[in-house]
């Protein structure tokens, strides 16, 4: 045995001390921070059941707000708001329903609230409502305007930019700055008011953009112009050109 170890690198030798004594930290340290009931009843601690149990409620659930105010609760399960519980608009409520007189829900009031969800941000999803809150009715709260349990617009946005912020901005510098959306998009006033479940077309084939760029187009003469032909057959043409900034490589 004695031959055998002298014949191993002294490298190997240190890397196994190491090794072992590694794993005999940690044997020890699991046999001394691991809780005793952990893993009777399951991959966690038998007593964390009855903590959690044992913890104060505070929030009641959105069914128990739908017992005394049916009316709103319908209304906001009709509407854009209706995957929202209450309490994320109201707080935890629990005590409100065991003393409504006495504890009172929050109502949010201040412009800061609704943007938390609303403010733009390019990270969220196309046709998702947003607002730049500078700008927008800057001196008036959201409630002023819209019912939070039906939060559907006043009047349906005349505006594509309206939802669709950043393909406007990229737009208004591209050249097709002066095209309107509608030139390449068919929309309805169904899309306005409800722009997830009404679509708006967009052009399926290369014979849509050679109304304008083809060689046979009557388009102004400063259009950039292909084969149709020859230019690259094979391919619809946003698959090379972003419609929104085509002169983009």
């Amino acid at each position: 045995m004695k031959k055998i170890w002298h014949k191993i690198p002294e490298q190997v030798k240190r890397l196994s001390v190491l090794l072992i004594v590694i794993v005999a930290v940690f044997i020890v340290a699991n046999s001394l921070l691991t809780p005793k009931d952990f893993g009777l009843v399951g991959h966690y601690r038998a007593g964390s059941i009855q903590e959690n149990a044992d913890r104060e409620l505070k929030y009641a659930g959105q069914e128990a707000c739908a017992d005394c105010h049916d009316d709103l609760w319908k209304l906001k399960n009709a509407n854009y708001h209706k995957n929202l519980s209450c309490e994320v608009c109201h707080g935890p409520s629990i005590n409100h329903t065991n003393d409504p007189d006495q504890f009172k829900p929050e109502i949010p009031r201040d412009r800061t609230f609704c943007v938390v969800c609303h403010e733009y941000n390019t990270s969220r999803p196309t046709g998702y409502p947003q607002i730049v809150s500078e700008a927008h009715n800057p001196r008036k709260i959201c409630v002023t305007c819209h019912n939070p349990h039906n939060p559907t617009p006043p009047q349906a946005p005349k505006e594509c930019s309206a939802c669709h912020a950043e393909i406007s901005s990229v737009k208004s510098v591209s050249s097709h700055m002066d095209i309107p959306c509608t030139k390449c998009h068919v929309t309805t006033e169904k899309h306005r008011l409800h722009p997830r479940e009404f679509r708006p077309t967009k052009p399926v084939d290369r014979e849509f953009c050679g109304q304008c760029h083809s060689q046979s187009a009557k388009a102004d003469k400063f259009i950039p112009r292909i084969n149709m032909v020859t230019h690259e057959p094979r391919y619809v043409c946003w698959q090379c050109h972003y419609p929104h900034l085509p002169e983009a490589q």
